[in-house]
């Protein structure tokens, strides 16, 4: 929240030496530079690609820089998300060729104007959040069935000849096309498709330059520039006078078809525009250096936006408008700050229709099919397919995608909508519940939704275990009812009463069942006892009867802590086979079979009480973990035979190619108190030996003149702190003298950060160094609200 004082007209003239704002004159408006800039480069975007999906439509070329620059002016003004760049997309290609074809250009126009209206009412009633519980497999099937339906039309135009009206039709015709391909046609489309592919790729600092200028651009413009060098005869882009644009008419057609094409439009954009504008906050909350004044998406004015901008692009003969991924990913990443960039780039497609008509009409229409084409094929993303396939909704974006290609967009959702139920339904319904005994302990395994339709098969199940028997309970489900609830619970006092011990686990912490009542206060939950928590019961208290027994009490306690000197390890194990590798297995075996792939090499310290995973968040493949005694790094030609930290450094900057390394140091580390309390040349023992690498810290931290702010401001406090901050700093300078580590850095694909962990507070500290002093300063969340 910012400060700011309210005066009362009274209070002001009764205290005239208070400061007043000044009003004489209007107010200043001001572009920042960083919109400028992306809404230049969006633009550089959306200029071809609204041409290649006009054509693609059927429309007249200029109905795509209309809708392109109502999308910019209209949606980015009145739209609620400030980033999101709105225009004709891919995803209405299909739909909108088809209503052309059926109705004509000026009915398509009115039936956009009216899908506009039923946006503005669908914004007025605020059900924005219930568009997005359409299964992202249907809205992603449907986006790949628009995509091949695109790719295949286009690959007639990329081949020379024309498309049919739908996929059969255009598969059929194929064959013939072949025989008779224009060589020039194909030509400058594999001109075009081989820029685009290999633009992105460029190596080295002149490639990272020459990548700022967009792919689609550079594909375009080269493909023409060689067909006019060439001579090549191809048809071309031909924008008529904007005296004879044709604008909306009155709907001509059945009522029943004109307000079913009417809810195809209002469906297809508003889902892809309010799915495009979660991506886009998604996007902004993960950029560097995130700026406060970009807020969260509004969903409900985010549809008035589009619908106004609907009404404006059809009553002035455009395309119809959605949010669009590809110039909304290319504002965010270019720096975008506010709605002014997805403005000014509206303006500037403005411009290029009013001046830019005869450099326009060079490019060939080959060029701009085969860049339709490949943004048809982007739409089929493997990713995504992984992902439902992950999910178990493979079956649900099959449907869709084939209904979407054979029938129609519309027809293809129905399709998807019903076969996402049917899986629901299923889902529900098939529940496996599995007894076996192992070890003569008794396990009843639950995979799936726990609803009263599986309590007679998980009664008979828990009948099959004896009395007094041991007993673990597995529930591999996110959902249990009421019914299935009371079954189990029941069963458990029972058994329990009987002199048996029940455990009872759960994919989440919400499916325990009757804990264990001197266990209600524990918050360490995911960790057993043997790993040293201090919530466990105390001996005092009455053991009951429904706390399963999990002390082994046939070894002796060393320590006194009633914990079992042995077996911790395997009785670890086993949970984790129990509980956590069945949640863990099929992103393991896709770690297994793509390779490991982290980004971070983390090097810190072996102490037991620093959990790397635990501190960053962290899960399998995300970081390279590097554990030595004081998180030390050897400097190169002083290893004495140790190469392990030198090896793990190359191999993670080479090999691996990770973007950043972390030196993470922590609170009460012993190697460095075994540092201040050693003397100069004592080597004597492998520890003593080790040691020796941190002593260019120790010499830092007495001969060092940058002061210190310590931690978020305090000093350090005291030596033992001083020098576990000192030797972050100096063994990142140790990195910096890798060979490995100095050419990524002047190459600019490596980061270095520093890290303080305070194991008393469980607060973590990032390192930031000035001129003035050094500072580790907390980790806050980014502020997306102000």
């Amino acid at each position: 929240m910012r400060p700011h004082t309210c005066h009362r007209p009274e209070q002001d003239r009764a205290h005239p030496s208070t400061p007043q704002p000044a009003v004489d004159g209007p107010r200043r408006f001001r572009i920042a530079s960083a919109d400028v800039s992306a809404s230049i480069a969006v633009f550089l975007i959306a200029l071809p690609l609204s041409l290649g999906i006009a054509l693609a439509t059927g429309a007249p070329l200029q109905a795509g820089l209309v809708a392109a620059a109502v999308g910019g002016l209209v949606a980015g003004r009145i739209g609620g998300s400030p980033l999101q760049v709105s225009g004709p997309a891919a995803g209405l290609t299909v739909v909108t060729a088809d209503l052309i074809q059926r109705y004509g250009w000026r009915t398509t126009c009115a039936i956009t104007v009216l899908a506009g209206l039923a946006q503005l009412g669908l914004g007025c009633l605020r059900v924005a959040r219930g568009a997005l519980a359409v299964s992202p497999a249907i809205v992603h099937g449907m986006l790949a069935g628009i995509g091949v339906t695109i790719a295949v039309a286009q690959l007639h135009i990329v081949l020379g000849g024309t498309p049919q009206s739908s996929v059969p039709d255009n598969l059929r015709a194929l064959p013939a096309q072949l025989a008779q391909l224009r060589p020039a046609a194909v030509s400058v489309s594999v001109l075009t498709l081989a820029l685009l592919l290999l633009w992105p790729r460029l190596p080295g600092r002149a490639g990272r330059l020459l990548r700022t200028v967009p792919a689609a651009l550079v594909a375009v413009a080269g493909a023409t520039a060689v067909a006019a060098l060439a001579g090549l005869r191809l048809p071309k882009v031909d924008l008529p006078s904007w005296s004879n644009h044709a604008l909306a008419g009155l709907p001509e057609g059945t009522a029943l078809g004109l307000v079913t094409a009417v809810l195809t439009i209002t469906l297809v954009c508003s889902v892809q525009s309010l799915l495009g504008a979660v991506a886009v906050d998604k996007l902004v909350a993960g950029r560097p250096g995130q700026s406060t004044r970009v807020g969260r998406s509004d969903l409900d004015r985010e549809l008035l936006g589009q619908g106004a901008a609907n009404i404006v692009s059809g009553s002035l003969g455009g395309l119809p408008i959605a949010g669009v991924a590809v110039r909304s990913s290319a504002n965010v990443n270019s720096g975008a700050v506010s709605r002014n960039s997805t403005m000014l780039h509206g303006v500037l497609v403005v411009i290029a229709a009013l001046l830019m008509v005869p450099v326009l009409e060079l490019i060939p229409l080959a060029s701009l099919a085969a860049l339709v084409m490949a943004v048809g094929i982007q739409m089929v993303s493997l990713n995504h397919i992984r992902t439902v396939t992950r999910h178990r909704e493979v079956w649900v974006y099959a449907v869709t995608t084939l209904g979407v290609v054979l029938l129609g967009v519309l027809q293809g959702v129905a399709l998807g909508i019903a076969m996402a139920v049917g899986v629901a339904l299923h889902r529900l319904t098939r529940t496996r519940i599995t007894h076996e005994e192992r070890e003569g302990v008794h396990h009843v395994h639950v995979r799936g939704q726990l609803t009263f339709l599986a309590v007679p098969r998980l009664s008979r199940a828990l009948h099959l275990v004896p009395h007094g028997a041991d007993t673990v309970v597995e529930l591999d489900g996110s959902f249990m009812d009421h019914a299935a609830y009371e079954t189990l619970q029941d069963w458990q006092k029972t058994h329990t009463a009987q002199g048996g011990t029940v455990e009872i686990s759960g994919r989440h912490a919400g499916t325990r069942i009757s804990e264990p009542q001197a266990f209600t206060g524990c918050r360490c939950r995911p960790w057993t006892p043997w790993r040293n928590h201090q919530c466990e019961r105390p001996q005092s208290a009455p053991h009951s009867k429904n706390a399963p027994d999990v002390t082994d009490r046939s070894q002796p306690d060393p320590r006194g802590t009633g914990q079992a000197s042995g077996h911790e390890l395997a009785r670890g194990i086993s949970a984790f086979q129990r509980n956590t590798a069945p949640l863990v297995r099929s992103e393991l075996a896709r770690l297994a079979r793509e390779g490991q792939r982290p980004s971070q090499l983390f090097l810190t310290c072996a102490d037991s009480r620093l959990v790397t995973s635990m501190i960053t968040s962290s899960g399998p493949g995300d970081l390279f973990v590097v554990r030595n005694v004081g998180n030390l790094v050897p400097l190169p030609g002083e290893e004495s035979g140790d190469d392990s930290v030198a090896a793990a450094i190359e191999y993670a900057v080479d090999v691996l190619q990770v973007r950043s390394i972390t030196v993470c140091g922590h609170s009460g580390c012993s190697a460095m108190q075994a540092l201040l309390d050693s003397e100069p040349g004592g080597t004597r023992t492998p520890l003593e030996r080790w040691l020796r690498h941190g002593r260019p810290s120790l010499e830092r931290m007495a001969d060092d003149s940058l002061p210190w702010g310590g931690l978020a401001g305090r000093a350090p406090e005291d030596a033992v702190e001083q020098l576990c901050l000192t030797n972050v700093v100096q063994q990142l300078e140790h990195l910096r003298a890798h060979d490995s580590v100095a050419r990524a850095l002047d190459e600019g694909t490596l980061e270095l950060h520093g890290m303080y962990f305070h194991v008393g507070e469980a607060e973590a500290y990032l390192l930031t160094e000035t001129d003035g002093g050094r500072l580790f300063d907390r980790v806050r969340e980014p502020d997306l609200t102000a």
